[in-house]
C-alpha cells in the first residue's frame, strides 16, 4: 500500500532527523571531558548491568561494529574505567565491568548528560508527548528485539542517569 509506506518513510526519517539534530546538540555540550559520546555509551550501557558481561552482550546495546567496540573497550581498558576479566563459563573469552575511576567519570558526565536530555526533550514535548514518544519508541524496540527492551526499561525506569 503505497499511502502506508510513504507514511512510515517518512516517520522513519522524522526519526531520524530528531535524532541527529539532538545528537549534535549533546555533542556540543561541554561535559565530556576525557570521554568521548561513544566511550560514554559504554560506560553507561555497563553500569547498567548486574556483573561483568561478554563483549558480544555488550554489542548488542551500543551503535558500534564488533571490532571498533573490541578497540574501545582496549583503551577504556588502558585508561583505567574497564577491566577486563576471564570469562569462568569460556577461558577464551572476557567479560568487561566497570571500574571505580569508570563507575565515577560515568556518574560525572551522566548527571550532567541527564540535565540536558531533559531540557532538550522537554523544550518542545509535554509530559503526555513524552510519554507518547516512549511507547511509541518501546514498542518499535521491542518489536526488533523481542521483549527484552522492554523489560530492560522497567528494571531501570528508576534510575536518575538516562543514556
Amino acid at each position: 500500500m503505497p499511502g502506508r509506506t510513504n507514511l512510515a518513510n517518512d516517520a522513519w526519517e522524522a526519526l531520524l532527523s530528531a535524532h541527529a539534530v539532538l545528537m549534535k546538540q549533546f555533542a556540543a555540550e561541554d561535559i565530556w571531558a576525557d570521554v568521548s559520546m561513544r566511550e560514554y555509551d559504554v560506560l553507561y550501557t555497563l553500569s547498567k548491568c548486574p556483573g561483568p558481561i561478554r563483549i558480544s552482550e555488550l554489542n548488542r546495546h551500543v551503535l558500534l561494529s564488533q571490532p571498533a567496540l573490541s578497540r574501545l573497550a582496549d583503551r577504556l581498558a588502558e585508561r583505567g574505567l574497564v577491566e577486563r576479566r576471564p570469562d569462568p563459563a569460556d577461558g577464551r573469552s572476557v567479560r568487561l565491568a566497570l571500574t571505580e575511576a569508570g563507575r565515577a567519570a560515568q556518574r560525572q558526565i551522566g548527571r550532567q548528560h541527564a540535565r540536558g536530555v531533559a531540557r532538550a526533550m522537554t523544550a518542545g514535548l509535554d509530559p503526555g508527548e513524552l510519554r507518547q514518544l516512549e511507547t511509541i519508541c518501546l514498542k518499535l524496540a521491542g518489536q526488533a528485539a523481542g521483549d527484552e527492551n522492554h523489560e530492560n526499561h522497567e528494571n531501570h525506569e528508576n534510575e536518575d542517569i538516562p543514556a
